[in-house]
This record gives structure tokens, C-alpha cells and sequence, in this order.
């Protein structure tokens, strides 16, 4: 097969999937973190008393669960997250590609299917706790083989074809971000804007799930299956096959673990600058936001209507709007290149966003002065902040595994999901420092 013969992604099909495979991986998850002032208010202590009237200082005050409620999940989501996302570079190729990508899909659809049943469900604070915790572990599990498995598979397609999952990912925090201001806006209740967030979530996980479906009949997609599988010097490899499989019948598990385990680490001495480099992005962005930046208060406002929409929409609407804008400008610009010098250089330099946004309007603040009092500061630095987040993190996804073979793009591509979840945890530690500082 050349290159003349490469098939076309008619009415760009696949690209098209690639992008709802993306919104799907991430909405469910955006969905239940907006929905956490539901979760919070559902482990309040019974407000009312014996003779059935209402104690008002119980239902004000938070209990033990409530306050651990944030830490713990947090705990209970990057953790899973990074062991999940490690282990599928290791596994992969053990696992058929088609188990662990529908079979996560369909392990998530019924987690937040059971989340949109028990809104309906009165259950003690306690057993709620726990199941919830319960619930976050799966979702941050499968969730990571998912997001593994789809950049491997990704990084078999062309370059562009990484820039839909990060698009798609990137439009489930503003679509979550979105849903969170109009319920804020009509004055829905916690419970009914929670059981639209769940459902919609399921059903946005049942069109990724018909969508990758749909993928193996798409010719285009066929076309890089099968180059990825055959390789040059194909009779020297079928040599070294036989070899293999001589000492294999000698010593079959610890020679398999032993490759696999070689293989993984040769990949990543290729593409350890792009691994890096997406890890450092998401450690710098969870590192301040949104710890660091929910916390800021509007100088402008003074008590009227944008005092009450700042965050949602200065901070949360506007971060995700602009890292959705970076994720997809991959699509037509893919400035610098994979091997310049100032794809590494750009990305260490978003490490001054850290200290910008903790001398902005913070509060409360310990430590540092307010120098960049006025909204204006916080929104400009916002934009840039989530802007260069999208598009050299979208930018480093799409270059790692085109520094390998194309029979090693779905490890590397594995690879560097593993170290987007490293940034992730390092990011969530960081931003216990971060917040203290201020």
C-alpha cells in the first residue's frame, strides 16, 4: 500500500468519531465534579428533630463528611486514574483493543446510571459516602484505560487525528462549565440540575459507544489498522518471531514480561520530551486551577448580578471555552514542530502563571499582597492560562507518537496518557502548596 493509495476519511467520519470518543471520555466526569454541591448537601445530618421541625443549626453547619468530602475524592480520582493509565501502557497488547475501550464505555454508562437512580433514592449520609467514593474509583479507573486506549489508538491514524479527543475533551469541560451557569441562572434545585447532569452524561456515553462501533467499518480507519500491524523486513521479523517463540516455550512468562517491559522503556527514551512536557502542562494548570483560582473575588462588582456569575463565568466558562479553543487550533496550526526547541521552552515558561494568579485578587491571603487587583488582570491572564494549556498540550499529545514507528504508535500514544495523568496527580498535590502560599 502507498501512499497514492491511502483512502480518504470521507465526510471526515472518523475524525468526527475520534471527537465524540473524546467528549464522551471526559463529560461523565466534568458532569459529577459540577455536581458536587449536590453530593455535599446530600450528607448533611437529618435537619429536622423528633417532633419533626427543623434545626436550623445542624442543617448550617457541615459535618465530619462533608468537609473530607473534596479531599477524599480527590484522592479517590487521581489515584485510580494513574494506576489505571499506567498499567494499560503495560497491558495493552494483552487486552483487546475492542474490550477495553467498550467495555469501559459500557463499565462507566452503568455507573452513572446507577448516580441518576439514587438521586431518586433517599439514602443515609454515610452508606452515600461511601458508594459515592465507590463510584469515583470505577469512574477514574475506566475512565484512564479508556482515555489510554483511544490516544494508542490515535497515534496509529495521522498526526491530526489526536486533536478530536482533545477537542471533544476540551468542549465536555465548557459544556459542563455551560450547564452549571444556566442552573445557576433558572434556580434549579441540587437534585433535579444533578439528574439532567447524569442522564445527559449516559446518554452521551451510549452515542460514544455506537460511534466506536461504527469505527471498524470506515475504510479510512481499516487502511492504518493494517499498516500499523505490518512492518518492513518482514521475513527477518517472521525470523526473530521463531526465535522468540523457541525461547518463549522455554521461559514463557518472565521472557514476555521481560520484552513488553523493554519495549515500553525503548518507546519512551523517543518520546520523553513530548511525555514530559504534557505532564509539566497539567502539573502547572491543576496546580492553580482551579484551587487558587475559584478563590478570586471581583473588585468591580460590589455585591451586584456579575459578583454572583464571576466564577462560573471568569474562571471555570472562560478556561474551559479558551482550552477548547487551544485543543482545536491543532487542527490547522501545528506551530512549533515536533522537534523545535520551542515546544519544551513555551511550556516551562507557563510555569509564571503560578505566581500571577496568586497575586491576583485572592481571598482569603495569608502571605502574599494583592498586585493585580482588577478583574481585567485575572481575565487576561485566564485566557492565556487556558488557551496555552489546550493548544501545547494538544500539540505534545499529537507529536509522541510520531516520534516512533507506526507499530509502536499505540504504545507511545499509551505512554503519554500515562504521563497526562501524572501531571494531573502532581498538578492536585501542587495545588495544596499552592493555595497555602497565598
Amino acid at each position: 500500500m502507498t501512499a497514492l493509495n491511502t483512502p480518504r476519511d470521507k465526510y471526515n467520519a472518523v475524525w468526527i468519531i475520534f471527537f465524540i470518543l473524546g467528549l464522551g471520555t471526559l463529560l461523565p466526569w466534568n458532569f459529577f465534579m459540577t455536581a458536587t454541591m449536590y453530593f455535599t448537601s446530600r450528607l448533611k445530618d437529618p435537619p429536622t428533630d423528633l417532633n419533626g421541625t427543623t434545626n436550623s443549626t445542624v442543617q448550617d453547619s457541615k459535618n465530619e463528611l462533608e468537609l473530607k468530602f473534596n479531599n477524599v475524592m480527590t484522592l479517590c480520582a487521581m489515584v485510580p486514574l494513574l494506576i489505571f493509565t499506567c498499567l494499560n501502557s503495560f497491558i495493552h497488547q494483552r487486552i483487546p483493543q475492542k474490550l477495553r475501550i467498550s467495555g469501559s464505555l459500557t463499565a462507566i454508562f452503568l455507573v452513572f446510571f446507577l448516580t441518576a437512580v439514587l438521586v431518586k433514592v433517599d439514602v443515609a449520609p454515610v452508606p452515600f459516602f461511601t458508594l459515592t467514593m465507590i463510584k469515583i474509583i470505577c469512574i477514574n479507573s475506566f475512565g484512564a484505560v479508556l482515555q489510554g486506549s483511544l490516544f494508542g489508538l490515535a497515534g496509529i491514524l495521522p498526526t491530526s487525528y489526536t486533536t478530536p479527543i482533545m477537542s471533544g475533551q476540551g468542549l465536555a469541560g465548557t459544556f459542563a462549565a455551560f450547564s452549571m451557569i444556566c442552573a445557576l441562572t433558572t434556580g434549579s434545585s441540587l437534585r433535579d440540575s444533578a439528574f439532567g447532569y447524569f442522564i445527559t452524561a449516559c446518554v452521551v456515553i451510549v452515542l460514544a459507544i455506537v460511534a466506536y462501533l461504527a469505527l471498524p467499518r470506515m475504510e479510512f480507519f481499516q487502511y492504518y489498522m493494517e499498516s500499523s500491524t505490518s512492518t518492513p523486513n518482514s521475513d527477518e521479523e517472521n525470523k526473530m518471531d521463531l526465535l522468540r517463540k523457541e525461547n518463549s516455550e522455554k521461559q514463557p512468562s518472565s521472557c514476555a514480561v521481560e520484552d513488553q517491559s523493554s519495549s515500553v522503556f525503548s518507546i519512551f527514551k523517543q518520546i520523553w520530551v513530548m511525555a514530559l512536557s504534557v505532564c509539566f502542562i497539567f502539573t502547572v494548570t491543576i496546580g492553580v486551577f482551579p484551587s487558587v483560582t475559584a478563590d478570586a473575588k471581583s473588585v468591580v462588582a460590589e455585591g451586584g448580578a456579575w459578583g454572583k456569575y464571576f466564577i462560573p463565568v471568569s474562571c471555570f466558562l472562560l478556561f474551559n471555552l479558551m482550552d477548547w479553543a487551544g485543543r482545536s487550533l491543532t487542527a490547522v496550526c501545528m506551530w512549533p514542530g515536533k522537534d523545535s526547541i520551542w515546544l519544551p521552552v513555551l511550556v516551562g515558561l507557563r510555569v509564571v502563571f503560578i505566581p500571577l494568579f496568586m497575586l491576583c485578587n485572592i481571598e482569603p491571603r495569608t502571605w502574599t499582597n494583592v498586585w493585580f487587583a482588577h478583574d481585567a488582570w485575572y481575565i487576561v491572564f485566564m485566557i492565556l492560562f487556558s488557551f496555552s494549556n489546550g493548544y501545547l498540550a494538544s500539540l505534545c499529545m499529537c507529536f509522541g507518537p510520531k516520534k516512533v514507528p507506526p507499530h509502536q504508535a499505540e504504545t507511545a500514544g499509551a505512554i503519554m496518557a500515562f504521563f497526562l495523568s501524572l501531571g494531573l496527580a502532581l498538578g492536585a498535590a501542587l495545588s495544596f502548596a499552592c493555595r497555602a502560599l497565598v
